[in-house]
């Protein structure tokens, strides 16, 4: 895929402290090409089904976003690096790595020889800090589905867990799923403030545009920090 709106590194080194205008939309190029084959019991889109690549792999984003109403919070963690993701419930286990900026100050996406990889912007909030931590992550890529292949398919009260650097593992309960259309992304909803400590996940959704080499929309999870324990 190809679309980041640029303009956004002096945000992200803020620590995307307030909207991220165009932040990721998704991430630079994160899923730069469809992989080979549909996954299993998934239709490739309309066009161009005659194609020899047949089209892209990734779960059907949501039509309507499934929302429930955001329990307590748990306090703030302090500042530690994200190590592994994990969530069960859409068989995600996979290690980070660290994004940085191009030079036009677009976030990097995760290097696409590895499906099974999450980024996490390294100047950016850490997941469990007060405010509102990203992790981005392919939804395919040339080799096949990727892991946030199924992240659409996540339901209020799902659990997202973050093991992190310094022997904590940061819980995360999801409020909502929502797709949105890549030239209307609502970058205050995703990048704003927040009195608490969230975490967003984002990937790529909807329709793939084999003449623009991008998905159209964006899949967002928003969580909310439920608690903490020794990993």
């Amino acid at each position: 895929m190809a679309g980041l709106v640029p303009g956004t590194s002096r945000l992200l080194r803020a620590g995307m402290g307030a909207a991220a205008a165009g932040l990721l939309l998704i991430y630079n190029s994160v899923d730069a090409a469809p992989s080979a084959d549909p996954a299993p019991g998934q239709a490739a889109p309309p066009a161009a089904t005659a194609s020899a690549s047949p089209g892209p792999a990734s779960a059907p984003a949501a039509l309507s976003p499934a929302k429930a109403a955001p329990g307590p919070a748990a306090p703030p963690l302090k500042r530690s690096k994200p190590t592994r993701l994990r969530i069960p419930q859409i068989a995600v286990d996979a290690p980070f790595t660290e994004l940085t900026l191009n030079p036009a100050g677009q976030l990097n996406a995760p290097p696409p020889d590895d499906k099974n990889l999450v980024g996490w912007y390294r100047d950016g909030v850490t997941p469990g800090e007060r405010g509102s931590a990203v992790v981005a992550g392919h939804v395919d890529t040339n080799k096949g589905p990727a892991v946030f292949l199924l992240l659409s398919l996540l339901l209020p009260g799902n659990r997202v867990e973050v093991q992190r650097a310094d022997g904590t593992v940061a819980v995360f309960l999801v409020d909502s799923v929502e797709t949105f259309a890549k030239d209307a992304f609502p970058d205050q909803k995703v990048y704003g403030k927040t009195p608490d400590a969230q975490l967003r996940l984002i990937t790529c959704g909807g329709t793939y545009d084999r003449k623009r080499k991008d998905y159209l929309d964006n899949v967002v999870v928003f969580a909310h920090l439920e608690s903490s324990r020794k990993a």
